[in-house]
């Protein structure tokens, strides 16, 4: 067999791969290498075998079948911003716009108020999109701490009534370690339940507003929010209330920034998938958390099930959405990390105190449309 081209020399030798990847050709790229191979062993053992010897020299690597053939491809690691991130920046003036737009109908101004009307609405918009942006760099900055490759924050802009799904962030390679996994997952829920207590707590001390003219389109007189302990407590110290024996009057809209933070921690701390709870969880417990992926979805169905026989039939399509969603979502699998070896108490107690905060952000009916 003739001998393999020479890759780059910061990158590994053919013949150091070992036995499991018999390497026979070499294609150098422009930002890296192919090594085109016979595996001895399954795909992931052997990628996860060397993902930790790229990593220490700055590459990140994934193997794949091609025409037939295994190709281990490895590719420069940059955990840096290259350039103006021009989809990010625009996905986010987006959100700006249609976040305004959501915030008009919750102050009661409706669809057809003035540009200058539109602006009085950035309250709102800033509550929302500040807890969602500091949850994921939350993330972002546990990623670069640990080395990790991750993109900035892709906002997601939609015309609903909070006017966006939320923000991603992507993670490319591999996660070196549990340490790193825990890490990364429960920054996020810890800034963004930060920047929730803050905005809960300055949306219930600003003035309710006066919806008594706003008509049935507004969506203070449409949606019935069905506040969490954690929104309630914070209420309950600052002897602030949640809701007015007047009908004409609604809690400050810079209040549903809060709703929204704790709403979004909640569902994210759910153990499945590539959630933020199922990495917290894999880092805590190993694989065995891959059992959650089967319960969680009962659990779901089980709260649709008792909301329509207890409470009826209140927000069961929430639990049933994302009851399917789980389902959806265990079957992609979750992150697994290079090195298993499990983390310090000092984690392990932190992922015991998000399991007290993930709980205060739970409410059966968060949301309920008046009818």
């Amino acid at each position: 067999m003739a001998t393999p081209t020479s890759p780059p020399p910061d990158l590994p030798e053919p013949g150091s791969l070992g036995e499991s990847f018999d390497v026979y050709e070499v294609e150098v790229t422009e930002d890296g290498a192919r090594y085109y191979g016979e595996l001895e062993e399954t795909r992931e053992a052997v990628e996860k075998r060397l993902a930790t010897r790229f990593r220490d020299r700055g590459y990140r690597v994934r193997l794949a079948r091609e025409t037939g053939e295994d190709v281990l491809v490895a590719t420069e690691r940059s955990t840096g911003v290259e350039g103006v991130p021009w989809l990010n920046v625009a996905l986010f003036l987006a959100t700006v716009g249609t976040t305004m737009l959501a915030g008009t109908q919750w102050y009661g101004l409706g669809f057809d108020s003035s540009p200058v009307e539109w602006l009085s609405a950035w309250p709102f918009a800033a509550a929302v999109l500040s807890v969602l942006a500091v949850h994921e760099f939350g993330h972002y900055v546990a990623s670069r701490y640990h080395d990790v490759e991750a993109t900035l924050p892709y906002f997601i802009p939609v015309p609903t009534a909070l006017g966006t799904l939320g923000a991603v962030i992507r993670m490319k390679g591999h996660i070196p370690d549990r340490e790193a996994l825990f890490d990364i997952g429960v920054a996020g829920p810890l800034a963004g339940l930060v920047a929730t207590v803050v905005v809960t707590a300055i949306g219930v001390s600003l003035p309710p507003i006066d919806v008594s003219n706003a008509g049935r389109l507004a969506y203070a007189t449409q949606y019935e929010l069905g506040y969490p302990p954690l929104i309630q407590l914070i209420a309950a110290v600052l002897g602030q209330p949640l809701q007015y024996a007047d009908p004409g009057l609604a809690v400050n809209p810079v209040l549903i920034g809060g709703w929204v933070g704790a709403f979004v921690t909640f569902l994210n701390l759910l153990p499945v998938g590539q959630l933020d709870g199922a990495h917290v969880s894999r880092a805590l417990v190993g694989e065995q958390v891959e059992f959650l992926r089967y319960v969680l979805p009962i659990a779901l169905f089980g709260l649709a099930a008792a909301l329509l026989v207890f409470a009826d039939g209140r927000a069961v399509g929430i639990w049933v959405l994302w009851g399917l969603l789980t389902l959806v979502l265990g079957s992609a699998g979750t992150a697994t990390p290079l090195d298993d070896s499990p983390v310090d108490r000092r984690r392990k107690a932190v992922g015991a105190l998000m399991l007290v905060l993930g709980a205060l952000c739970f409410t059966p009916v968060p949301i309920v449309v008046s009818v």
